[in-house]
């Protein structure tokens, strides 16, 4: 069985490894392919495809678009995607600007909070000039800090959706206009990691809207999650997709999984594949 993980992120966003030394990684686990799945953003892809040319390993184009639906923050990854796009390119913008609001704000909550922490500080966590800013790079300073032990400490107690105290939802795009976006784009829309909302009903509206696949296997998703999801996948006719989420290690930890741990076959690749081509025509 060939190997393939469809959710990995780079430098360009808050993962740790670049684009080239992602590939090298999915090559050094044994994958076949990778995609490469950054936040909002999609500069990274030239740069792994011409690295996927080199170590031999197949780098499918996507991205992760966070959304709003309901006050609830719902990301969802498009495969295949145009990367050159105007009206893609000038929509990630407008995310990325919105998530640098974010981080204002969520710095400024801290502060209020007694917790000293800069921009500045976070800033000097990126790994290149083109990094898109996220809580990752807040919580590695906390832990620099001392305010937290662990970067998962520094989701639950300040920077996670359900329980962090610092926690900020900035104005996005909702669900809805991102499958739009994805199809116009050339590109297959699937749901990310639908287990850590716990909104099942948003997956039959996605549906009616265009969705084409739903992440059925993700780290962060329990045994009876995958069995759901595999079953909702089937009654609806969706791809099923499964990735790690790999960011890469951050103060000793794993955020998410390593790349590799949750993978699917190549003719998933090809069933992705395929049905970008007949979105486009």
């Amino acid at each position: 069985m060939s190997r393939v993980d469809l959710h990995a992120h780079t430098t360009a966003s808050d993962g740790l490894f670049t684009p080239t030394q992602l590939v090298e990684h999915a090559k050094k686990v044994g994958l076949q392919g990778v995609a490469l799945t950054d936040h909002d953003i999609v500069s990274g892809i030239e740069e792994a495809l011409e690295a996927g040319k080199r170590w031999g390993i197949e780098v499918i184009p996507g991205v992760e678009i966070s959304t709003l639906w309901e006050k609830k923050e719902i990301h969802i990854l498009g495969y295949f995607i145009d990367t050159h796009s105007p009206k893609l390119l000038e929509q990630l913008h407008r995310q990325r600007q919105a998530r640098q609001l974010r981080n204002q704000q969520m710095i400024k909550k801290l502060n209020e909070l007694g917790i000293e922490i800069q921009m500045e500080e976070v800033l000097a966590k990126k790994r290149d000039d083109v990094s898109n800013l996220g809580r990752p790079h807040i919580a590695e300073v906390l832990v620099d800090k001392g305010v937290v032990q662990t970067i998962s400490e520094a989701f639950d107690k300040y920077l996670g959706e359900k329980t962090g105290i610092a926690y900020i939802s900035p104005s996005r795009i909702d669900s809805f206009q991102a499958v739009d976006l994805i199809r116009e784009s050339g590109g297959v829309p699937v749901l990310a990691h639908p287990g850590l909302y716990g909104r099942d009903e948003l997956i039959p509206l996605l549906v009616e809207r265009g969705l084409e696949g739903i992440e059925v296997r993700h780290p962060d998703h329990s045994a009876e999650d995958v069995k759901r999801y595999q079953r909702l996948a089937e009654r609806y006719g969706l791809i099923p997709t499964a990735g790690s989420d790999f960011h890469g290690e951050r103060q000793g930890a794993m955020y998410h999984a390593d790349l590799g741990t949750c993978v699917v076959d190549m003719t998933q690749v090809e069933r992705l594949r395929a049905k970008a081509k007949n979105l486009f025509k």
